[in-house]
């Protein structure tokens, strides 16, 4: 628990947010299929996922907009909804955030920002002045919205709904309409307040880069459920499948067959516990850790048994992306196609063959699926 002052500025107790099996049914289908969930205070989890796997939906159903089917929502001991309690969303006490900001255009950004609040005027215009300090929007408070940037205006609805102090905090892509120029900082910035406000916040977003970016932990949803859930680092080093690691980058697939716990590839043989023999499986590596050997012509010394065996294959198209650059190559043993990152810049030409080498330890190998 974390002690934060409430509305009659007295200390008040933040208890966070818990979901069991939430599941809601549009025409006999599941969009969202037994969800549970726990966000303490202080904490942002990210329910992450393509569009239409349900994570909007989800957030619906516990800002109150939507009633689940089946599931209970609370926050702390206090049932928001369940099969006999359904909380509306202005009883909740819960903040809400969207991408079109809500703001009401023919009110002042001081009224916007005082709206949720129910203080005497004075104590209302001491927390409006406040906020409006903290998102360095002082001297913007007569000013309306159709006067500020879309970052200024992200920023009055992060005021607007922090201001009441809400313990739980829901954001649906809230800077997702914001140029890559202003996302980072306004970002970072929001982060920053939820954190000392010690709000329990859940955002959802279809970025894996704002995920890892903002989140202690990662909800992972796929076709209305839960795949996954862990802080980043795991979620991205040890997915649970092969569709939930290429949600986070690129990557290269190589099909192979188990035969006694392993399984023969052009790059050697690669450890496969626990399939049965016969079993079709891919073995996944990102682009980052296909390695080109500059030193090796095929010829030279034994490689490592954590590198494998080089294999050749041939540019077919190399791009610089800024940061690094991108070569694609049509590999000798069977045709496939691979990719590879290179930090700086490398651009090799059409047609140049270069020997290739997998790192054992940064593969995944998972059953095929298709």
């Amino acid at each position: 628990m974390l002690g934060i002052k409430g509305e009659a500025g007295l200390t008040k107790t933040s208890s966070g947010l818990d979901v069991q099996h939430l599941t809601r049914r549009f025409g006999g289908r599941d969009v969202v299929s037994d969800v549970s969930l726990s966000v303490a205070p202080g904490q942002v989890t990210c329910l992450l996922g393509p569009s239409g796997c349900g994570k909007s939906t989800t957030l619906r159903l516990i800002a109150g907009v939507d009633r689940q089917d089946e599931g209970r929502i609370a926050v702390g001991e206090r049932v928001l909804s369940d099969g006999d309690i359904h909380l509306p969303p202005e009883a909740r006490s819960v903040g809400l955030m969207f991408q079109d900001f809500a703001l009401f255009p023919h009110l002042s950004v001081a009224d916007n920002v005082a709206f949720g609040l129910t203080r005497d005027r004075a104590s209302k215009d001491a927390r409006v002045h406040e906020m409006l300090e903290r998102v360095h929007l002082t001297g913007f408070d007569r000013a309306y919205p159709h006067e500020l940037s879309g970052g200024e205006q992200q920023r009055v609805a992060l005021a607007r709904a922090i201001a009441p102090r809400p313990g739980i905090m829901l954001m649906d892509e809230p800077f997702s309409g914001l140029d890559n120029r202003l996302r980072d900082g306004i970002r970072d910035q929001t982060l920053e307040i939820l954190k000392e406000e010690g709000t329990a916040v859940l955002l959802v977003t279809h970025e894996p880069d704002e995920a890892m970016r903002m989140a202690d932990e990662i909800a992972l949803m796929r076709d209305g459920k839960v795949v996954q859930c862990g802080a980043p680092y795991n979620v991205y080093n040890t997915p649970v499948d092969k569709q939930a690691a290429a949600f986070f980058s690129d990557i290269n697939v190589i099909q192979g067959v188990v035969q006694g716990a392993l399984t023969d590839t052009p790059f050697g043989a690669f450890l496969a516990p626990g399939f049965a023999d016969g079993t079709p499986v891919d073995i996944v590596i990102r682009p980052q850790h296909l390695r080109i050997d500059f030193d090796r012509d095929g010829r030279g010394p034994n490689p490592t048994a954590e590198d494998g065996t080089p294999a050749r294959g041939t540019v077919i198209r190399s791009r610089y992306m800024g940061r690094e650059s991108l070569v694609e190559f049509k590999m000798d043993h069977d045709g496939s196609m691979l990719k590879a990152t290179v930090p700086s810049v490398f651009l090799p030409r059409i047609g140049t063959a270069l020997w290739l080498m997998i790192r054992r330890g940064r593969c995944f190998v998972f059953p095929r699926t298709d």
